[in-house]
């Protein structure tokens, strides 16, 4: 049962007037045009978003002047830190699916944030700290929204390719269940906003997360594809800092 029926009503059918399901990635991992080592690649950047997006919901609940309201988004950001157990971080089992792609028990994802990824990161914190409150907590909204079905079709092709077994698949399957609900969590704060005069600041937080999300995956697809055509370096050479 919804908290917040006229914002998720309004979510979703924006959601599908939006390209965001039909973004370039996720094209090209369905179809089985993406390669395994061009999905590696894309998912040890998309870690950088795993990791820091707690920091924007922190900023964003010490915002939120009624505690009452703080209440389930505090619950998330916990969830976020595996209810305290280090070992659920959401952070933690991501590097555990990067782990099961190469069939080992460990993963250190590359320490280098390409830009794609340095921008939405940035885009959410500033969004968090210094938008309009509504705006803000919509755009966390609509994140966690999209996040719940693109975990879904991408748990479903990593299986299906047989990347990765689905009894072993960690990480996108848990968030293809939560995520819904943490969605209509943040939009439950909103929801009786939405129906007054605060209605234009909640539209534009919804836009803007599915802008940032859409161009995040399209922005990651074409940097798979290029760090497999070219083998661009991914961090400082020695040469790089030797004297001319």
């Amino acid at each position: 049962m919804t908290k917040a029926p006229h914002l998720n009503d309004f979510a979703q059918r924006t959601t599908a007037a939006s390209a965001i399901m039909q973004n370039n990635y996720l094209t090209r991992l369905e179809s089985g045009e993406m390669s395994l080592a061009a999905f590696k690649i894309s998912q040890e950047q998309f870690y950088h978003a795993v990791n820091f997006f707690p920091r924007p919901m922190a900023a964003l609940v010490a915002r939120i002047p009624s505690a009452r309201a703080r209440m389930d988004i505090l619950h998330n950001l916990v969830e976020e830190h595996g209810e305290f157990n280090e070992q659920a971080f959401h952070c933690t089992t991501f590097k555990r699916f990067l782990a099961s792609l190469e069939g080992s028990e460990d993963c250190q994802p590359t320490p280098l944030i390409e830009p794609a990824v340095h921008a939405f990161n940035n885009v959410l914190m500033g969004t968090c700290s210094l938008d309009e409150l509504e705006t803000a907590i919509a755009c966390m909204g609509i994140i966690e929204f999209t996040f719940a079905q693109i975990s879904a079709r991408i748990a479903e092709a990593v299986v299906e390719r047989g990347w990765v077994q689905a009894d072993k698949l960690v990480h996108y399957k848990l968030h293809a269940k939560i995520d819904e609900r943490h969605a209509d969590d943040f939009f439950a704060v909103i929801e009786d906003s939405f129906c007054t005069e605060r209605r234009l600041p909640i539209e534009q937080g919804i836009k803007l997360g599915l802008y940032i999300f859409h161009r995040l995956y399209d922005d990651l697809a074409t940097m798979s594809q290029l760090s497999m055509a070219e083998e661009a370096p991914r961090s400082l050479s020695s040469r790089d800092c030797q004297t001319p």
